[in-house]
């Protein structure tokens, strides 16, 4: 069943989105990459059923922006909790920490931190090492980035180093204090142990570039730069030391289970040549060669409802993330 142009409202998002907001802008000469919809239908609400790989021999960069749902809006009512109706976890292995459980302050500046946890058990085994500076940090299941605003703090950015698994969101809008994560990616070589993982040997976080460098267990090394955090979107460069062949260089995973229980439910794609967007359901979408992404929701869910639609763009074959000629630079910072 081929998408169809459905809920026009999609259409003048995605252009607003695209085109001149806050939220992104379309990179249309992008390199193109190999979309593939790997999704299944499930009942538990709890699994990652929604799979979009992107793959391409040539591309070693691209950018990522999380963005607010056009509904969002402050006092909304939002469900964080989750829902394990339908859901049978006993089959997921199960590997002990090799350190006490707990919770650790890697790194402090005035305006961002990092935060280190361990988990008395995780589902893959804690081999990935984290770096910052000179400090070696073993077995920690995720890192959290948190930045200051004049009312507090907010976390912006996890990250799962014993399976490459990350998520973002902006800074939740005035007068809200915080909003929810939802789907989360991967980067880096793309294989299946059990579920899609990228293998990790070590992070490296540069607190000066607020750069993570990955090396990867299948060999190469990647980036991903925090390039902008505000109240609009969160923008991740991407950079790989070469072109990652054999496998996915990237994977978008979310939640599907109906129209109103959901974490993604719609996708639009700028294919190479098009004239225009193609959008529909993400759980009918067949593929596509696109130099542009979209993955969100139009209407509120009742889990997560406040959770980032994610944009995937800019490819590109050279060191750097292929921006359009007539927009400006952005230029790193994270605002107060």
């Amino acid at each position: 069943m081929h998408l169809i142009p459905i809920w026009p409202r999609l259409s003048a998002l995605v252009a607003a989105v695209m085109l001149g907001l806050p939220a992104a802008a379309a990179s249309l000469d992008g390199v193109p990459v190999t979309v593939t919809n790997e999704s299944e239908p499930v009942l538990c609400a709890e699994k990652d059923n929604v799979a979009l790989s992107f793959a391409s021999d040539a591309v070693r960069a691209f950018r990522i922006e999380a963005a607010h749902p056009v509904y969002l809006a402050p006092g909304i009512r939002d469900n964080w909790e989750a829902d394990w109706t339908a859901c049978d976890m006993s089959g997921d292995p199960v590997f002990a920490a090799v350190a006490p459980p707990g919770r650790e302050t890697l790194y402090e500046q005035p305006d961002m931190w990092v935060v280190g946890w361990r988990y008395a058990s995780f589902w893959r085994p804690p081999t990935a090492n984290v770096r910052i500076g000179d400090k070696v940090f073993e077995g920690l299941t995720l890192l959290q980035v948190w930045q200051l605003r004049s009312d507090g703090a907010e976390e912006v950015v996890v990250f799962y180093p014993q399976d490459g698994y990350w998520r973002a969101r902006p800074l939740a809008p005035r007068p809200m204090r915080n909003t929810a994560y939802g789907s989360s990616f991967l980067v880096g070589p793309v294989e299946v142990d059990g579920r899609p993982i990228v293998a990790i040997d070590e992070a490296v976080f540069d607190p000066a570039t607020r750069t993570f460098t990955l090396d990867f267990t299948r060999g190469g090394s990647g980036t991903v730069t925090m390039v902008n955090v505000d109240e609009n979107r969160i923008a991740l460069d991407v950079a790989f030391d070469a072109p990652i062949t054999g496998a996915p260089f990237a994977m978008l995973r979310s939640m599907y289970i109906t129209e109103f229980n959901n974490d993604a439910a719609r996708i639009a794609v700028r294919e190479t040549g098009a004239n225009g967007w193609r959008e529909g359901p993400i759980m009918g979408f067949e593929g596509a060669k696109a130099t542009d992404i979209w993955v969100g929701r139009l209407t509120p869910s009742q889990h997560n409802k406040s959770s980032p639609d994610f944009i995937f763009n800019s490819f590109s074959d050279g060191p750097t993330p292929k921006r359009p000629k007539n927009e400006p630079p952005i230029t790193p910072q994270i605002i107060p």
